[in-house]
C-alpha cells in the first residue's frame, strides 16, 4: 500500500496524527528500514505528541484565561514590596500538589491578576485543569441558574479544576446568596483542590463585601487553612505607563484637540 493510504487507514482505527505527519513516518521507517519496534516506538511518539496538543488545547479552552502578557513583562522592581522568592517557588506548583490556597493581596494595578494568570497557565502546561473568572463573573454565572439541579451541574465548572482562579473579590459588592454560593465553592474544595483569589481587602475586611452574610467567617477559615498569601504593595503601573496621547508628538496633540 502506498504510505499515504497506510497513514489514513491508521487514521480509520483511532490514531489522531495528521495524515501528513503519519505518511512523513512511513517514509522515514521505509527508507530507513526501521525494525518494527522501532517505527512502533516513533509511531507512539508522533500520537502522543498529538493527543498531549489536543489535550492542553481543550483544557487552555476550558480555563478562559483569555490573552496573558508574557511574565518577563512583568516589572519586579516596581512594587515597593513583593516576595519574588515565594512566588517563582509557587511556579514549581507544589501548592497544586498539596491542595494548598494562594491570595494575591494588594493595590489596584500592581499585577495581582497577571501573576495568578500565569500560575494558572504554568498548571496548564502541567497537565492540570484551571478555571479562571472573575468573582463577579462567576458569582452571576452561577445565581442565573433557575433550579437546584441546574446549580449543582453550573457548580463543577468551578469544584471540579485542580486551580480555581477568582479574580477580583472586593470590587464589587455581593449579596447574602452569593456569599452562600462562594462558600460551597470553597467548601468543596477545601484540601482537595487549590484555589488561588485575587483581593484588595485583608481577610478582615472580607464582611464588607458581603453584609449581613453568616458564612463569612467559615469561608476565610476554610481558606486560610492551608493558605499561602503573597502581599503586594505598590502604586498602580497603569499611572506610570503614560497614555496614547502622552506618547504623540506635540504637533500631532494639537491637530487631534482642534479635531
Amino acid at each position: 500500500m502506498p504510505a499515504d493510504d497506510v497513514a489514513q487507514s491508521l487514521r480509520t482505527i483511532g490514531l489522531r496524527a495528521p495524515a501528513d505527519a503519519l505518511t512523513a513516518l512511513i517514509t522515514h521507517a521505509t527508507t530507513q528500514r526501521l525494525s518494527p519496534v522501532e517505527f512502533s516506538e516513533q509511531l507512539v511518539a508522533v500520537e502522543r505528541r498529538e493527543r498531549d496538543a489536543a489535550n492542553l488545547a481543550r483544557r487552555s479552552r476550558a480555563a478562559t484565561l483569555g490573552c496573558v502578557p508574557p511574565l518577563d513583562t512583568f516589572d519586579w522592581a516596581h512594587p515597593r514590596s513583593i516576595d519574588r522568592g515565594l512566588y517563582e517557588a509557587l511556579l514549581g506548583l507544589d501548592y497544586v500538589e498539596r491542595a494548598q490556597n494562594v491570595l494575591f493581596r494588594g493595590p489596584s494595578g500592581v499585577g495581582k491578576t497577571m501573576l495568578a494568570q500565569h500560575l494558572g497557565l504554568m498548571a496548564l502546561q502541567e497537565g492540570y485543569t484551571v478555571r479562571y473568572s472573575t468573582l463577579a463573573a462567576a458569582l452571576a454565572d452561577l445565581l442565573k441558574q433557575e433550579s437546584l439541579p441546574a446549580l449543582e451541574r453550573r457548580l463543577k465548572h468551578y469544584t471540579i479544576p485542580d486551580v480555581l482562579i477568582l479574580d477580583e473579590l472586593g470590587y464589587v459588592p455581593c449579596d447574602n446568596r452569593a456569599a452562600d454560593v462562594l462558600y460551597n465553592i470553597i467548601s468543596r474544595r477545601h484540601e482537595q483542590r487549590s484555589t488561588i483569589i485575587t483581593t484588595n481587602l485583608a481577610f478582615k475586611n472580607w464582611g464588607t463585601i458581603f453584609p449581613g452574610a453568616a458564612c463569612v467567617g467559615a469561608l476565610v477559615d476554610r481558606f486560610t487553612q492551608h493558605c499561602l498569601v503573597m502581599d503586594i504593595d505598590g502604586d498602580s503601573w497603569r499611572q506610570k505607563k503614560p497614555s496614547p496621547a502622552a506618547r504623540l508628538p506635540v504637533a500631532a496633540t494639537r491637530r487631534r484637540k482642534r479635531r
